[in-house]
């Protein structure tokens, strides 16, 4: 089976980083592919290629506008054949993205033939893009990822999927930090004791013992987990079934190092018993690793 990857997104957002990751593995890569070429190339690698069975392709603003409104519709022809397709996203807060430009003096593509402003681009191209972004298997924000971070990401997320499985990642935060823009469940559990207030604490993560410790003390922690495990335990099987590949629950309390960290290690265990794929990411700590299930000893 032809694996194919379509990376996409904002520019500025990282998404040569995205293909370089993906040809530096292997894969067949094509940098700013028009959209109404893609069968075509899929049928010209099977016929005349046949050893090249991971193909990666971007697809980005500087598609023609009627190209990119066709694509959930050439996505659909794609799907009739034997193909693994998955569609990626990056995205970057736009203050962000300001100031990489400014960093690498670049222009934006449609600042070269217009008279908007590299702010006025950027905030068009995200309308410009929304086909592909709607029907998109995977976001990242990479607004707080290093060049390092997203390679990883790429390389260990993407490449290593399935698109017969679904990845389920938990990632913690700190909402003085922002909510992370590619989570498609949120849980605020700012209402529980916070151990910064201990300053024996206050150096330690989630993942520390004194911290460990200290939370589960308090039975709103574990009502919190137990309520937050009986709502994925009920809705989880019916994103699965709607052939979501990823699905993401960020945990977020006030500054992702405490409580969010302490929680997201226990959900991700929990669930590691039930998904071949689950992963964890604690945004503030940087720190992103797959979960590896226990093993179940016998009593």
């Amino acid at each position: 089976m032809m694996k194919l990857i379509i990376i996409s997104g904002r520019s500025g957002s990282g998404k040569s980083i995205a293909l370089q990751a993906l040809e530096d593995i292997g894969y067949y890569a094509i940098d700013n592919l028009p959209a109404m070429l893609l069968v075509a190339l899929l049928d010209e690698l099977r016929h005349q290629s046949p050893e090249r069975r991971h193909v990666a392709v971007s697809i980005d603003a500087r598609n023609l506008p009627t190209a990119l409104a066709h694509l959930p519709e050439l996505i659909d022809t794609l799907s009739q054949h034997d193909i693994d397709l998955q569609i990626v996203y990056l995205t970057a807060e736009t203050q962000t993205l300001l100031e990489r430009y400014s960093a690498t003096r670049r222009r934006h593509p449609l600042t070269r033939d217009s008279d908007m402003t590299l702010s006025e681009a950027i905030e068009h191209e995200e309308q410009f893009l929304g086909p592909i972004r709607n029907i998109a298997d995977l976001l990242i924000d990479t607004t707080s990822l290093s060049v390092h971070e997203l390679r990883r990401r790429i390389t260990e997320q993407v490449a290593q999927h399935s698109g017969h499985q679904m990845t389920l990642s938990f990632e913690s935060f700190g909402f003085k930090h922002g909510v992370p823009h590619d989570a498609d469940m949120v849980f605020d559990v700012r209402c529980l004791p916070n151990p910064y207030w201990d300053a024996t604490l206050r150096d330690y993560s989630g993942r520390d013992t004194p911290v460990i410790e200290f939370l589960e003390r308090y039975p709103e922690v574990s009502a919190m987990r137990n309520d937050i495990i009986t709502w994925l335990d009920k809705w989880l099987p019916a994103y699965l079934s709607s052939q979501r590949s990823y699905f993401t629950v960020a945990i977020g309390c006030t500054g992702g190092q405490h409580r969010s960290v302490y929680l997201v290690e226990q959900l991700a265990h929990h669930f590691a018993a039930q998904f071949r794929s689950v992963r964890i990411r604690h945004r503030e700590l940087r720190i992103h690793q797959a979960v590896v299930p226990q093993e179940k000893h016998p009593d």
